[in-house]
Order: structure tokens, then C-alpha cells, then sequence
């Protein structure tokens, strides 16, 4: 029998499907790796998984321990998984800019949170520098481990199976992979794999149109969770990608609706980024191309939120 020991051994191998009607005739083919099958409903499975192993084997996170961390929730419930799993007490720091489902989600997997109030609701430098600085408060505590995500080398590694899966499934017929940038582990780690077995692959980062740091822009508001904090994420590596796209939270969550309503694909916000930015990469290259991106997370995360609420 194929039965998994633990939770854990749920983690990677999701499914890729081909999408068939929001992509114009004549643009690449574009697939998109449906990271939502994950345990907790997304990505960040992966790099929670990486960085407690990672931290358990150097003697950083010890028997008993408490994990701490900053998060809109994604990073915070895939901890609570590998926390709840494993025996160790979290502590994470969140924000009602993050939505509800996913604060619910961290305590129902055991986590203690700690809230810091938004400006209407909004990722902004001010609220994510405020977050890191709270979680390093509490990891003064004894026997405390923070994670420390955008500083965390560690999950760069857990992002190295969405690689060869990607390769596997497609059976090296990649093109261009697009990704959106948080800590930018997720979009790093998964294209050195791909590049590693086609130089020529176009890597396309995607960030919030309003906080387009990246792009050289002003830092802003904007509403596109998990993305965009504001200032260059310190595992930021320009070298490493091709194309920077900005796409707006009003275009990423036009295109998480019309996912779900066009192609049965029932994603967040980023994932909609996600799609407006492989759409504009899919049209350059033309017929004969593949374009790969993400669907982070489930739509089940943001059901009490703008994104599905609207009419």
C-alpha cells in the first residue's frame, strides 16, 4: 500500500494542468502547478518543511522549542503543519491586513498570534518592518527559534522539488517561468533547478503595480498578499531573472475570478498576479513556447475578502 507515514510525506508532487480558455489563440502554452494540493492549501508547505529540517539539524530549533514568525498568514499556517506535526510550540506575528481564513487557520493548527494593526488593511514597508521587529521581540525568549523568513537561506532549498517536478511533468518542455516576489526564495529556488536543464529559460518575476520596488519603482499600498513588501527582499537576486512585471491588485484579483469562473481554477490573489503576468509573457513568445507559473494557494484562504465577495 502507498500510504504515507505522517502529514509530512503529503508535502510536493502536486498536480500541472494545461489552462484552455482564458489564454488568446496564437500565445506559448501555459500551465500552471496547482500548489494549493499541498497540505495547508499552498506553496509555503515546502519552505516551512525545508527550514524547521534545516534548523533542527544544526541545532538551531531544539527539542521543545518555540518557532517564531512574522507572516500574512501562508508562511504561518505551512509552520503550524510542520509544528503541529513535529511538537513544537509557534508563535507567530500576522495582521488584520491578512485574511481572516488564514489567521483562523494558524490557531486552529495550534499557533499563539500576535496581531499589528494595518493601514486600511494594506501591505506597506512601514506594517512589514513593524511585523519583523515585533517577531524579533519575542524570539529574545528562551528556547525560541525564529525562522526569520526573508533572511532565511534555508527555504530557498525546499523550493528545489517544485523545480524537478516542474521538469518531470512537462518533460523538459519549459519555456519561461513566472513567478510572483515575496521573500523570493519560491521563485529563485524553483528556476535554478529548471535553468540548471534549460540555460535559455526566461525567468519573469511578477510584483504589486502600486509598490514596484523592484522595478525601480516607489515603494506603495498595495493589496496582493504575500507579495511586494515594500523594499528589495534581502534573498532578492537581480542577476538571476530576466523580466520584471508589475501587475495591480485590481488586474490580480480580476484574474483570480476569472479563473474560478472560466477555467474551474480556484486560487488567491497572487496566483491571479501570477496569470496576467504569464498572459504578457505567453503572447511574446508565441504558439510555439510553454510558459509555467504557480497557483500559490487556494481560494478557500481569502473567501471572506474583496476578491470573492464582489459581485
Amino acid at each position: 500500500m502507498d500510504v504515507a507515514k505522517d502529514i509530512l510525506q503529503a508535502i510536493g508532487n502536486t498536480p500541472i494542468v494545461q489552462l484552455r480558455k482564458v489564454v488568446p489563440a496564437n500565445s506559448a502554452k501555459i500551465l500552471v502547478k496547482l500548489e494549493w494540493a499541498n497540505p495547508t492549501g499552498s506553496m509555503k508547505d515546502r519552505m516551512a518543511q525545508s527550514m524547521i529540517k534545516s534548523a533542527e539539524e544544526d541545532g538551531r530549533l531544539k527539542p521543545g522549542g518555540t518557532v517564531v514568525e512574522y507572516t500574512g498568514g501562508s508562511t504561518g499556517t505551512s509552520l503550524g503543519l510542520i509544528c503541529a506535526a513535529k511538537g513544537y510550540k509557534l508563535k507567530i506575528v500576522t495582521s488584520d491586513a491578512f485574511s481572516k481564513e488564514k489567521r483562523a487557520h494558524m490557531k486552529a493548527l495550534g499557533a499563539e498570534l500576535t496581531l499589528v494593526p494595518s493601514e486600511g488593511g494594506r501591505t506597506t514597508k512601514k506594517l512589514i518592518r513593524e511585523m519583523i521587529e515585533v517577531a524579533r521581540e519575542i524570539s529574545t525568549e528562551p528556547n525560541s527559534y525564529w525562522t526569520d523568513q526573508l533572511n532565511n537561506f534555508d527555504h530557498i532549498a525546499g523550493y528545489h522539488s517544485l523545480g524537478y517536478e516542474i521538469w518531470e511533468q512537462t518533460e523538459g518542455q519549459v519555456d519561461a517561468f513566472v513567478q510572483s516576489v515575496g521573500t523570493a526564495a519560491s521563485l529563485l529556488g524553483t528556476s535554478d533547478i529548471l535553468r540548471e536543464r534549460n540555460p535559455s529559460l526566461h525567468v519573469v518575476a511578477v510584483e504589486p503595480a502600486e509598490s514596484a520596488v523592484l522595478s525601480g519603482g516607489e515603494t506603495g499600498s498595495h493589496n496582493i498578499e504575500g507579495t511586494g513588501i515594500g523594499y528589495d527582499p534581502p534573498l532578492w537576486d537581480a542577476s538571476r531573472v530576466d523580466e520584471i512585471i508589475p501587475v495591480s491588485t485590481v488586474e490580480a484579483k480580476a484574474m483570480a475570478r476569472r479563473l474560478a469562473r472560466e477555467e474551474a481554477l480556484f486560487a488567491g490573489t497572487s496566483s491571479g498576479a501570477n496569470l496576467v503576468a504569464a498572459l504578457k509573457v505567453a503572447e511574446k513568445l508565441g504558439p510555439d513556447a510553454t510558459v509555467v507559473t504557480l497557483m500559490i494557494d487556494s481560494g478557500l484562504k481569502y473567501i471572506s475578502t474583496d476578491v470573492y465577495q464582489e459581485s
